[in-house]
C-alpha cells in the first residue's frame, strides 16, 4: 500500500507509520528542506523515514499534488492531512478553500478504493460529531466541501494521538510550537459514485405474444432490471421474498407465478388515479395488433374495486385505448389467474416483482417498489382464519429475520380499514386506490410499537362467482420491510448503485445497515410562483419533476406559504425544497444548479408563473 502524507510539521507522524510490512510511505511538507529540518525533532525523523525506505519531498503543494508525482507514481492508497492550516490567523472561509482545492487535487492521485484522512481540532469539522459543535457558518464544513470534489465521510473517530509512538504535533500559527488536539477528529473519506447519466434510456419487455420496447421514464433510469429478486441476487428484498415464501410454504401448499408477468399494462387504469400513474411510449413501429391489445387488456385491466373488472370496452368492442403504462401494482394479474381459475383451491399463489407509482417525496414514499402479492381460495367461513394464519406466518418469519439483526422483535398486528385514517402512509393510502381494504397489516418496532403500514389485506366474496370459496389475498411492500429489518432510514439506500450496500449482506445474511455516508450535506432553496387560474395545482407532478430534476436528491419538499391575492384572486404558492444525497457526494454547486433547473422544469410543464 502507497501511503501520502501531506502538510507534515515534523515528521515525527510519518516516522510512526514507516515500517509497517507492506507499506511504502511518501512523507511530504509544504516548507523548503532547510525550513523544515530546523523544526525540533525533525531531521531525525527524516532519518528515520530514509533509513526505512521512505521517500521524503519538500516543497509540496498539496492543491497541486499531480504536478509533484509522475503519472506511474499517482496512485496511493491513502491520504494522510494531519490538521491543515493556511497558517497564521488564516480565518474559517481561508481554510475551506485550503480544504477544497485540496481535494479537487487528490481526485488526481488517489487509488479508485483509496480514501482520505483528514484529521482536524475540535469544532473545526462542523459534524455532530465535533462536541461542542460550532455554528455551521463558523466551522470548515469539512462534508461539503469533500463533496464538492466528489468525496464522501464514511468513517470519523478520535484523533488520539497518545496512540501514536512518538508523535508531537506542531506549527501552531507558522511556528514551531504545539497545539491542543484534545477532542480532535479524524475525518475518513472515500469516493463516491458517479453522478447518474442522463441520457435516455430504453427497455424491452414482454407484451402479449411480443417483444417491444419502450422509453424509462427518467426518474426510473436507474431502477430498471435491477434484478433484486434473481437467484443470483443477495439484496434483502430478496432474502426477505425468499424467507417469507418458505415460511409459508410451511402452512400452505404454494405456487410461485412471479416469473411471467408483464411490466406494462395498457389502456386507461381505473381505480388508481392518473396522476400516480407512469405512462410510457412504445417505440415506432412495435405496438402490437389490435387483437393481441384487446387480449392483454382483458387480461390486465385495473378494477375500481377488487372483484369487480371494468373491461367492459373489450366485450363490447369499443376502440381500443393505446396508451401504456408500467404496472402500480401485481393485483390486476392475480385477479386474471382467479378469472381463468387457473389455481387449485386451498393453494397458496404467490406472485412478486417490482411496481411503480408517482407519490410524494418522503423518506418511506417510493416510486418504484418490489411488491409481494399472495392469493388464496378457501371455503367460505374460513377465510378469517386463514387471514390469522397469514399474519401469524410472517409473524414468525419476520422474528426469526430479526433475531439476525438486532434482537430488538418486530410487533406485527392487522388493524382494520376503517381505523386508519389521517396516518396513513403513501403505501396504504395507494393502495386503496386499488379497491377496497379489509385489514391493514402494520409492522412496529422499538421505539414506535404502533407500526408502519406494510401491506394491505382484501377478501373478494364474488370473485369466483361461487357460493362456497372466498378469494383471500395479502398484498406486502418488501422494500419497507427490508428498511424496517435492517434499520434503514432511507428508502433511497435500497436502490443504490454504490457496491457497499450489498457488501453488507453477504449470501443473503440479512444484518443491521451501517451507513456509508455520514453526515450528508443538505442545502435548502425556496420556489415560489402563481398557479394558473381556475387549475388544481397537481403536487404529485411538481414532486415527480423534483425527483426527476435532482436524479432522486431531494429528500423534502414542504408548502411553506398559500398566498391569495386580494382583489384579483390569482393565488401563490411557496415551497421550501431541501436536497440531501444519502448515498453519493452532492456539493453545493450542483445542488444550485439542480434548482435553477427545476424552477424552469415547472415552468415549462406545469405552467406555473415564476416569482
Amino acid at each position: 500500500r502507497r501511503l501520502l502524507l501531506l502538510g507534515e510539521g515534523n515528521f515525527s507522524f510519518s516516522a510512526a507509520l514507516c515500517g509497517a510490512q507492506g507499506t511504502h510511505v511518501v512523507a511530504t511538507c509544504y516548507e523548503s528542506e532547510e525550513e523544515a529540518t530546523g523544526r525540533a525533532g525533525a531531521a531525525r525523523s527524516i532519518r528515520r523515514l530514509r533509513d526505512r525506505g521512505a521517500e521524503v519531498l519538500f516543497s509540496v503543494d498539496c492543491t497541486k499534488l499531480k504536478e509533484h508525482f509522475l503519472p506511474g507514481e499517482r496512485e496511493f492508497d491513502r491520504i494522510y492531512f494531519n490538521f491543515p492550516h493556511c497558517g497564521r490567523k488564516a480565518g474559517v472561509v481561508k481554510n475551506r478553500q485550503l480544504l477544497a482545492r485540496f481535494f479537487h487535487s487528490c481526485t488526481e492521485v488517489l487509488a479508485q478504493e483509496g480514501d482520505i484522512h483528514v484529521a482536524l481540532c475540535n469544532g473545526q469539522g462542523g459534524t455532530p460529531a465535533d462536541q461542542p459543535r460550532r455554528e455551521w457558518h463558523n466551522s470548515w464544513q469539512i462534508v461539503a466541501v469533500a463533496a464538492g470534489a466528489g468525496f464522501i465521510l464514511s468513517e470519523i473517530h478520535p484523533f488520539k494521538a497518545e496512540t501514536v509512538d512518538g508523535y508531537k504535533c506542531t506549527g501552531y500559527r507558522s511556528q514551531d510550537k504545539s497545539f491542543c488536539v484534545e477532542g480532535a477528529l479524524n475525518h475518513i473519506f472515500t469516493r463516491s459514485t458517479a453522478p447518474l447519466c442522463s441520457t435516455p434510456v430504453s427497455c424491452k419487455t414482454q407484451l402479449g405474444s411480443q417483444k417491444v420496447s419502450f422509453q424509462v421514464p427518467q426518474v426510473l433510469v436507474d431502477k430498471m432490471n435491477r434484478g433484486f429478486l434473481e437467484e443470483n441476487s443477495n439484496h434483502p428484498v430478496r432474502t426477505i421474498t425468499e424467507k417469507l415464501s418458505a415460511g409459508l410454504s410451511q402452512v400452505f401448499p404454494l405456487q410461485n407465478i412471479s416469473s411471467c408477468l408483464p411490466l406494462l399494462h395498457q389502456g386507461h387504469p381505473n381505480g388508481v388515479c392518473h396522476s400516480n400513474i407512469f405512462w410510457v411510449s412504445l417505440s415506432p413501429g412495435e405496438a402490437p395488433s389490435t387483437e393481441e391489445m384487446s387480449q392483454e387488456l382483458a387480461n390486465t385491466a385495473l378494477f375500481s374495486h377488487f372483484g369487480q373488472d371494468t373491461d367492459q370496452n373489450v366485450q363490447e368492442g369499443c376502440p381500443i385505448p393505446k396508451q401504456f403504462y408500467l404496472r402500480p401494482s401485481l393485483l390486476p394479474h392475480a385477479q386474471a389467474i382467479i378469472k381463468k381459475r387457473a389455481f387449485s383451491p386451498g393453494t397458496l399463489q404467490v406472485l412478486s416483482g417490482p411496481v411503480f407509482r408517482k407519490c410524494r417525496i418522503t423518506p418511506h414514499s417510493m416510486p418504484v417498489f418490489h411488491e409481494m402479492l399472495v392469493v388464496l381460495a378457501v371455503s367460505r367461513g374460513t377465510e378469517n382464519s386463514c387471514i390469522q394464519m397469514l399474519v401469524d406466518n410472517i409473524q414468525t418469519t419476520m422474528n426469526s429475520l430479526h433475531q439476525g439483526v438486532s434482537g430488538v422483535k418486530p410487533s406485527i398486528s392487522l388493524q382494520e380499514a376503517t381505523s386508519l385514517g389521517a396516518e396513513l402512509n403513501d403505501f396504504a393510502a395507494l393502495e386503496r386506490q386499488l379497491g377496497e381494504i379489509q385489514h391493514f397489516l402494520c409492522v412496529g418496532t422499538e421505539p414506535d410499537p404502533s407500526g408502519s403500514c406494510v401491506g394491505v389485506i382484501r377478501t373478494a366474496p364474488d370473485e369466483l362467482k361461487s357460493h362456497e370459496l372466498v378469494v383471500v389475498s395479502a398484498s406486502l411492500n418488501l422494500d419497507l420491510l427490508a428498511m424496517l429489518l435492517c434499520g434503514i432510514s432511507d428508502w433511497r439506500m435500497l436502490w443504490t448503485l454504490d457496491r457497499r450496500f450489498l457488501r453488507q449482506f453477504p449470501e443473503g445474511e440479512l444484518r443491521l445497515f451501517e451507513s456509508f455516508s455520514l453526515y450528508p450535506p443538505s442545502y435548502v432553496h425556496d420556489v415560489s410562483f402563481w398557479v394558473p387560474d381556475g387549475e388544481e395545482f397537481d403536487e404529485v407532478a411538481f414532486h415527480t419533476l423534483a425527483r426527476r430534476v435532482s436524479a432522486e436528491t431531494v429528500v423534502s419538499i414542504q408548502l411553506r406559504d398559500n398566498f391569495q391575492q386580494p382583489g384579483t384572486g390569482r393565488r401563490s404558492l411557496c415551497y421550501r425544497v431541501t436536497f440531501l444525497s444519502c448515498d453519493r457526494a452532492l456539493g453545493c454547486q450542483e445542488a444550485a444548479d439542480m434548482q435553477l433547473h427545476f424552477r424552469q422544469e415547472i415552468q415549462q410543464h406545469l405552467g406555473v408563473t415564476l416569482r
